[in-house]
């Protein structure tokens, strides 16, 4: 069978395929072309990708089972939560020998974050100023401590806590260094001491390590919660 220039033309339009079927058999072929099906010649199997996609799935699959677990919160991050609540604050600070105490009221809102990280946000008045802290408190599993942060709207130090609970599980006491107000320019040792007389009432007590070696209180207070909750 002789293909004129006008029948290679109109191959152009043909499939690959079916153009090498026709110019296979024009080369002296003993029988017609097999008849053309859908199924390609030399399709792959689809068995092993199927088996791939298998294996990435259950792979994947035990990847994730073997991600470590997320912490849970210790019994020392779960002490934290008796703070929960709203408290109205009263104290009574000196800042001196010579200096007159001021009397100091509040409010305390105190939240869990995620179980693990006491927030306490504090707004009151002092000696006329108003005043706002936000303290953090937390527990370090790694040194066994509790630890935390204070800040204020009136200074620019970070104060930052290291503290433990007696063995009664019923006083906090959280140490911090930080500028001594009784010696410009130095630093010094601080404490912050809470005691939970109740549920409902905690007893605030602030002290400053003197440059003789004594304790000095120079906030004193209570909190109470609100009897609304």
């Amino acid at each position: 069978m002789a293909i004129t220039l006008h029948d290679q033309v109109k191959l152009e339009n043909f499939p690959t395929f079916c153009r090498s079927r026709l110019f296979a058999f024009d080369k002296n072929e003993t029988e017609p072309p097999k008849p053309f099906t859908d199924k390609e010649p030399n399709m792959p199997n689809p068995l092993p990708l199927l088996s791939l996609m298998f294996a990435l799935l259950f792979f994947g699959d035990a990847v994730a089972q073997e991600q470590p677990t997320m912490p849970e919160p210790t019994p020392e991050h779960q002490w934290l939560q008796q703070f929960s609540g709203n408290w109205t604050t009263k104290s009574e600070s000196s800042m001196g020998p010579d200096q007159p105490p001021v009397q100091c009221e509040g409010i305390m809102t105190s939240r869990m974050l995620g179980g693990f990280w006491l927030i306490n946000n504090m707004k009151g008045d002092y000696a006329g100023t108003p005043m706002n802290g936000i303290q953090t408190i937390g527990f370090d599993e790694s040194r066994k401590k509790y630890v935390g942060t204070w800040i204020d709207s009136v200074t620019s130090f970070m104060w930052h806590y290291e503290g433990h609970v007696d063995s009664t599980g019923k006083v906090l006491t959280l140490e911090a260094e930080g500028p001594n107000f009784m010696s410009d320019g130095k630093t010094t040792k601080f404490e912050d001491i809470y005691e939970f007389k109740s549920e409902n009432e905690l007893s605030i007590q602030s002290r400053i390590l003197a440059d003789d070696g004594q304790w000095i209180t120079f906030v004193s207070g209570t909190a109470n919660r609100s009897k609304s909750e």
